[in-house]
């Protein structure tokens, strides 16, 4: 068995790990539920979690393998637990924002209930999806209340905990501030696309999705501040082109293996960095398509294919390409020079490459 081998068993496990942990939660909640209306709503939650990258809890395992902790310790396994339940609820409100049909290639949770309400067709369908809109959120909001839940059950001692808790927090307002951006609500950003496309990326996926888990981890094994800043130079570039890739994905990934419309961002005018530097390159003409394509609500597949062909023409999907190479290097070379358990770094180095060449 080869190194790399070796590094892809340890996080397989981890995910394994985190996935049961989630089954057996679900299952008690079903069990120990107030009222039987809740039933149908963790079988929903149950099926939408499945088929998740568990990327958070990964680097939060490997933050605390680089603190010196054990990778035995069912305090991470928890911790990485409650970080995939928040994650659940900011994907499922998510896709109520972004009106998204698909994740993973199945229905999002508020169309899944529409499709269930037994009074669909009636106004025009409009009373389905506010059913359906409806009961997501609340779906939504219990993954949130049971984040914390979750995260209660890691046991660890007091002086950690406040450490640990201090750190979510900031990631429950980093991830809001940054889909506030995402959603448009600065009216600054109109002046720099470009630079509020860079301050969404570092809140809502940079540091909510890399650095914070890996600090996570780290202060629950007892890290210092050498391996904090450690994390952030390591994990930051990491969130970075694990964003960039997905912009590229959102406008030239294949359905059928992102399990997500490819239509969605085009038609939504997502203000990504992979748009903003198509528009700064582009000539007169081909900002007119831009104008008139990008956020149009009903582009059909063949608009699409023209903005495609614009964005590429302009050189953004290339340069993208080498912001996110950039950034990888970057990260692997922090992560050479960290001071931290040697454990730690095979699996961190093999968490560079699936964020960055990912095919969804």
């Amino acid at each position: 068995m080869t190194v790399i081998d070796a590094v892809r068993g340890d996080l397989a496990e981890v995910r394994a790990e985190v996935d049961a942990t989630l089954d057996r939660f679900l299952t008690e909640k079903a069990r120990t539920a107030p009222d039987p209306c809740l039933l149908p709503l963790v079988d929903v939650l149950r099926a939408f979690i499945a088929g998740g990258k568990r990327l958070r809890p990964q680097f939060c395992h490997c933050g605390f393998l680089a603190a010196g902790g054990s990778p035995d310790d069912r305090a991470v396994v928890w911790t990485g637990a409650a970080l995939e339940m928040l994650h659940t609820f900011a994907l499922v409100h998510d896709d109520i924002m972004d009106r998204s049909a698909l994740r993973r290639g199945r229905p999002t949770v508020h169309r899944l209930l529409a499709d269930r309400f037994e009074g669909r067709g009636d106004d025009d369908g409009r009373a389905a999806e506010r059913f359906g809109v409806n009961l997501a959120i609340l779906v939504g909001d219990l993954c949130f209340a049971w984040s914390d839940e979750l995260l209660d059950r890691a046991g660890v001692d007091e002086a950690r905990w406040h450490e640990v808790r201090a750190l979510v927090h900031t990631m429950h307002t980093e991830l809001i501030a940054g889909q506030y951006l995402d959603l448009g609500g600065d009216s600054r950003s109109k002046a720099d696309p470009l630079r509020s496309a860079w301050r969404v990326i570092r809140l809502k996926t940079a540091r909510y999705s890399v650095e914070l888990p890996l600090r996570i981890g780290a202060v629950l094994a007892g890290g210092d501040a050498a391996l904090m800043r450690a994390c952030s130079s390591y994990g930051r570039p990491v969130g970075e082109a694990f964003q960039l890739r997905d912009d590229l994905l959102g406008v030239f990934g294949d359905p059928r293996v992102t399990g997500k419309p490819d239509l969605d961002d085009l038609r939504g005018g997502k203000a990504t960095v992979l748009m903003a530097l198509a528009w700064q390159q582009a000539t007169p003409g081909q900002r007119d398509v831009i104008s008139a394509l990008h956020g149009e609500p009903d582009l059909d597949e063949d608009q699409a294919a023209l903005l495609r062909e614009v964005v590429r023409a302009t050189g953004a999907a290339e340069r993208v390409e080498r912001l996110i190479a950039i950034r990888a290097d970057r990260a692997l070379n922090a992560l050479r020079a960290a001071s931290m358990n040697p454990a730690a770094k095979p699996p961190l180095a093999e968490l560079v490459t699936c964020a960055t060449r990912r095919a969804r």
